[in-house]
């Protein structure tokens, strides 16, 4: 039995941290509105005691005039500014670095939340800006080809930090405000990661994208590009109906399975399936496909290889964009020769396909397809493997040269 005073100086501690739980101020977890879809805005106001109108007038602030200042949001009552800065906020990813090409791409380096970095392209066309947006911190994939793979991977991206690198590249460009020139006319879900193994937050990005008080980018001008995660895929159309691109890359399961590994758990036949089940789904079924095919030297580039894809897509409604490798550190690959490139298309269009080749840009700054990479806090450790396998194949090469 404990003595008399010290069981008094133990009730006495006890109180004492009740007393100072007490007093301690209550936190408030605030919400970031930012990568709010319209629904969930809607939703959010509900919760708040406001009425569903307010998610419209919100939404067209942050994501039309690029207003994240509650103050300023002038067609709100003061009152409601004020419950909104006690409940809400607006926080952005930060821009690190940005890096401009001579043929006009922009690269931005932007710092997520946990101190990684992500990248997101622009690339003029003409009268059309594509802007290329990450999903994941690195990739959860390790597609052969890719340096984003070779980096590793760390998290999913949250849905303001998606959203956030169109905003920000729009607030780059001056497009925020009425009657402003817009820069960005397309988005395509190309960046660093797989979109549909972060699906949630990237479905409700590209709604944001596509809302009409938001960003009102065409649902035709809006695309997602996928190795192949079929469950996913085959749930996508039930929440939008945005353009589909498919990571092929090989006509066989057997290239395909080293060049894109998660092939091995979803061959070609049952991913190109699903993509078909996608389009039926849509209002305009009579869209295609975009098939991605990465042109690599003497892996997938001989003409054997252009008869099989074509034999193969024979059936399916597609259109093919053919991207010539862009070699990087850590791959040992080879870019595809102009002459074999266009042997290969020129092939295809003979048979009856629109293709398309990917000029490559923004090379100068590791912009063009395949170059992105970041600063990942890789939890797979993988980039270090990439890099100890590299760099002893290189000192193998310098023992025994050619």
């Amino acid at each position: 039995m404990a003595e008399p005073s010290l069981a008094v100086d133990a009730a006495l501690n006890i109180q004492s941290a009740r007393d100072s739980a007490a007093e301690a101020p209550t936190v408030v977890l605030k919400v970031n509105l930012l990568g709010l879809n319209h629904q969930k805005l809607v939703s959010f106001f509900e919760s708040i005691g406001e009425k569903k109108f307010r998610a419209a007038q919100v939404l067209k602030w942050i994501h039309q005039l690029g207003v994240i200042d509650f103050d300023a949001m002038t067609n709100i009552s003061k009152g409601l500014r004020e419950k909104l800065k006690r409940t809400a906020t607006l926080e952005l990813p930060e821009i690190i670095q940005q890096l401009d090409s001579k043929d006009g791409t922009r690269k931005f380096l932007i710092r997520e939340s946990g101190g990684s970095v992500i990248e997101t392209v622009y690339i003029p066309e003409g009268n059309r800006g594509t802007l290329c947006v990450s999903s994941q911190v690195g990739c959860a994939l390790d597609c052969s080809f890719c340096m984003t793979g070779k980096q590793g991977f760390s998290r999913d991206l949250d849905a303001f930090e998606i959203i956030g690198q169109v905003w920000l590249a729009a607030k780059s460009f001056g497009q925020f405000g009425e009657d402003r020139p817009r820069k960005i006319t397309n988005v395509v879900m190309m960046g660093m990661g797989e979109p549909l193994l972060n699906f949630d937050n990237v479905v409700d990005s590209m709604n944001i994208m596509m809302h009409d008080n938001a960003y009102g980018i065409s649902k035709r001008r809006v695309t997602l590009s996928t190795s192949g995660v079929v469950p996913a895929l085959d749930r996508l159309g039930d929440y939008t109906d945005c353009c589909l691109a498919i990571s092929l890359h090989a006509a066989n399961d057997e290239l395909r399975n080293e060049l894109v590994p998660i092939n091995k758990k979803y061959p070609i036949a049952m991913l190109l399936e699903s993509a078909q089940r996608y389009i039926e789904k849509t209002p305009d079924n009579r869209r295609k496909i975009t098939i991605e095919y990465t042109l690599i030297d003497h892996v997938n580039d001989r003409m054997e290889h252009a008869v099989e894809l074509a034999d193969l897509l024979r059936d399916v409604p597609v259109k093919i964009n053919l991207i010539p490798f862009n070699p990087f550190n850590l791959s040992n690959y080879k870019r595809v020769s102009n002459n074999q490139l266009h042997r290969f298309r020129d092939y295809l269009i003979e048979q009856g396909y629109i293709v398309t080749v990917r000029t490559t840009r923004g090379d100068d700054i590791d912009a063009a397809c395949g170059q992105l990479a970041g600063q990942v806090n890789d939890r797979t450790r993988r980039s270090e493997r990439y890099k100890a396998k590299f760099e002893e194949e290189q000192a193998i090469k310098i023992i025994t040269p050619e």
